[in-house]
């Protein structure tokens, strides 16, 4: 039995990996030898062993995270297909969020930090019929699409009358996990139990604002000059952040998007 198995060297050159690794992978439960000689503690691998352990090679030049191809590996073949493809959709969010942030560097390269007109005025009050959702920052642009997703058949079925623009509302600070809420504004009155919509008031008052014209994915762009502009003028920011969507993407090509960033602020009590 022992002729036709592998010691640790050899099984190494033949999978492409190191004997570290092997040993990391041994230590994890991840691909344990055949088998181990208790008195040297040599370890020895089958031969059938390698197409996992080229698996597991291939999954991590993915980069994959080693507890993930563990999952992969104990599976059977239809659990294996939907972890795999979660990975999938992972790895898409993650090659966005580089994109978008591909584009800012690509715009503060040639043009410098942008300017934007940061004013303040007094908001009036409003009362939105609202969706929530709880989600991490990555996922704001896919739990916002959600949320409009929901909210714009209920206001159709229920004849709530409400005009443009969406607005969304979000924390001051983003948080692993975080609520937002996508947002129509309604006339006063009463709330209507049994919806599928919550009804919040956001208070008037003083409040610093800007616009921005583009994609999404640039908004940070905007919040940075609008931040930066509340605390020189020694003002103190209060939640939520809103942000009222002018030109969307069903009416304008990305870099015609036009979007309303306003953060009401606080004067020092100094």
């Amino acid at each position: 039995m022992q002729d036709e198995l592998l010691t640790i060297g050899r099984f190494a050159r033949l999978c492409r990996l190191s004997v570290k690794q092997l040993r990391h992978y041994d230590d994890m439960g991840l691909l344990a030898p055949l088998r181990v000689d208790a008195g040297s503690g040599y370890r020895y691998y089958a031969p059938e062993q390698v197409r996992d352990a080229l698996t597991i090679a291939l999954l991590r030049e993915m980069d994959l995270p080693l507890a993930v191809i563990a999952q992969a590996l104990a599976a059977g073949p239809e659990r294996r297909a939907g972890i795999l493809r979660a990975e999938r959709d992972r790895l898409a969010e993650r090659i966005s969020r580089d994109q978008a942030r591909l584009e800012m560097l690509e715009r503060l390269a040639e043009g410098g930090l942008p300017g934007y007109e940061v004013t303040l005025g007094s908001e009036p009050e409003r009362r939105l019929a609202v969706v929530r959702a709880v989600c991490t920052p990555a996922e704001i642009g896919t739990k916002v699409e959600e949320c409009v997703g929901r909210l714009l058949p209920v206001l159709g079925k229920t004849g709530i009358p409400w005009g443009p623009p969406l607005w969304g509302l979000y924390p001051l600070d983003l948080e692993e996990r975080m609520q937002i809420a996508v947002g129509a504004q309604t006339p006063q009155g009463e709330d209507m139990p049994g919806l599928e919509l919550e009804f919040e008031v956001l208070p008037g008052g003083l409040v610093a604002e800007t616009v921005h014209i583009g994609p999404y994915g640039q908004l940070p762009l905007a919040y940075n000059a609008l931040f930066a502009a509340i605390h020189e003028r020694g003002l103190h920011p209060r939640a939520p952040v809103r942000e009222a969507y002018l030109v969307g993407p069903a009416e304008a090509p990305q870099d015609e998007l036009m979007t309303r960033l306003i953060i009401p602020v606080q004067e020092s009590m100094a």
